[in-house]
């Protein structure tokens, strides 16, 4: 009796480990897709927290600027700025003189070689105001 006891007690081990292994298996699918999914998060999450140590760095700067500066953002276009001269009727010389710069740098801006600095815009805003009267009015004082 004890050989039955056996082969009875050996197949039910048998067909437990059969139904435990069924039943693990669709958890370790489980979970090994959870692990790639949380893998790809991480990757995801180090991405997006570089963006912002980045953005924040190139943020920290254009704050100070706009806390010394009260008025309204000052723009340079190289074709404006050409345009600009030719309104006023001015050689590049005149108009260096007008604003406060070399005849060279205004060759430079309107060329695109170079663009004037933020010190400089201010300048160029007030000779955007003016008339061609008024700029050669400047010129002869």
């Amino acid at each position: 009796m004890s050989t039955f006891a056996n082969q009875l007690k050996g197949e039910i081990a048998r067909v437990a480990k059969k139904e435990v292994r069924g039943e693990t298996k669709q958890l370790k699918q489980a979970s090994s897709k959870y692990r790639s999914e949380i893998a790809a998060l991480k990757r995801q999450v180090a991405v997006l927290e570089a963006a912002i140590k980045k953005l924040s760095k190139g943020q920290s700067r254009p704050a100070k600027a706009d806390a010394g500066e009260s008025q309204e953002k000052l723009r340079f276009r190289a074709p404006g700025f050409v345009t600009l001269r030719k309104k006023l009727g001015l050689s590049a010389e005149q108009m260096g003189k007008l604003i406060g710069v070399s005849a060279q740098s205004v060759y430079h801006w309107e060329q695109g070689k170079s663009r004037p600095r933020a010190s400089q815009l201010p300048a160029i805003a007030a000779a955007r105001k003016m008339g061609k009267k008024a700029a050669l009015a400047k010129l002869g004082e």
